[in-house]
């Protein structure tokens, strides 16, 4: 059933993979006495099915295709995705969520997002299976665990949706355990880790995803230096629209060639955990939802960036008068350049 909705939901889609394949057929031209543009893209983690679309396009050879060289250059704790951008140290990058990109145009960071690879952030509640926790609403004034990088990102947004109070807060150090013991426990997680891992230590988790109560980041963004942008557009596009295509055949096709890079990048990375995160990205639609279904994988809309940004600004992260527009560009994806 996820696969036959999943196939309804690509033939809306069906205009943008014409249109990928027009320009991966003009761009492949035997032209190849050009030699490919070497381009390098950072992702925020190590390989993980949260990037599988990236690693299919490298596996099929699509950004080859469109007259790219890329090297994925893997992340992990020690990566600053935004320091690198600032240094112009990588072309590309990976950002996993809107506050990323507002904190670099706070900042000045000279790039910004041009495709949107999730449209919903994987950011979960997580609760024992409980009857006293039916919503997030239900939540309020229980302690959860929250990392500390998460106060001053989704935990503002649940402050303002839900009237979360700091009080709440208790520290999540990414060990598993303080929540496998306590039947009271209530903890952040990914849609496409945690509750995988929490199940296979015998607990059974609810799962709560925030994008589904309406928060609005984006996530897995692609990340370009301004210089890119503005000197070397059709390079951009060409990574773009190939990340695009490598994203619809992850999800759509055999994942095989994705997957063995994956694995061949991540030794700690198992076939199993891949699996079970390609069927959350399904059944969740985070790929393919909301804006994506009309306008395409990738989409980023101007009134879902303005939403976030006021939101978070009225709440005092950014000033108001904040040029917030910097953080992003749709000119590569949206292909009706809807608004």
């Amino acid at each position: 059933m996820v696969m036959k909705r999943y196939i309804r939901l690509f033939k809306k889609l069906q205009y943008l993979s014409l249109l990928s394949a027009l320009i991966f057929s003009v761009s492949s031209q035997p032209e190849h006495a050009h030699a490919l543009e070497p381009v390098t893209f950072a992702t925020d983690w190590k390989a993980q099915a949260e990037q599988g679309g990236f690693y299919q396009a490298k596996a099929l050879g699509l950004y080859e295709k469109a007259g790219l060289n890329v090297v994925i250059r893997g992340g992990g704790p020690g990566i600053n995705i935004p320091q690198l951008l600032g240094a112009q140290a990588i072309d590309f990058a990976m950002g996993s969520n809107s506050f990323i990109l507002l904190n670099m145009a706070q900042a000045g960071v000279p790039a910004r997002a041009v495709m949107a690879a999730f449209q919903k952030d994987p950011q979960v509640l997580i609760t024992h299976d409980r009857d006293d926790i039916k919503s997030i609403s239900d939540m309020k004034d229980k302690p959860i665990m929250i990392a500390d990088a998460s106060i001053n990102a989704f935990w503002v947004w649940m402050r303002a949706r839900y009237g979360f109070s700091d009080k709440q807060i208790r520290k999540y150090t990414f060990n598993l355990a303080p929540f496998i013991v306590d039947k009271n426990a209530i903890q952040q997680g990914y849609a496409t880790s945690e509750p995988f891992t929490i199940s296979k230590n015998g607990v059974t988790p609810k799962v709560f995803l925030l994008s589904d109560e309406g928060y609005p980041s984006y996530a897995a963004m692609v990340i370009a230096q301004n210089k890119l942008i503005e000197e070397k557009p059709e390079i951009v596009q060409a990574f773009v629209t190939a990340s695009i295509e490598g994203w619809r055949s992850y999800l759509m096709d055999d994942p095989t060639p994705g997957n063995q890079l994956i694995l061949s990048s991540n030794q700690d990375m198992t076939q199993d955990i891949l699996d079970q995160a390609i069927t959350q990205i399904r059944d969740r639609g985070l790929v393919i939802s909301g804006d994506a279904i009309d306008k395409g994988i990738g989409t980023m809309t101007r009134q879902r960036w303005k939403t976030f940004f006021t939101l978070m600004a009225q709440n005092g992260l950014y000033d108001l008068d904040m040029n917030w527009e910097s953080a992003f560009t749709n000119k590569f994806v949206n292909q009706t350049h809807s608004k």
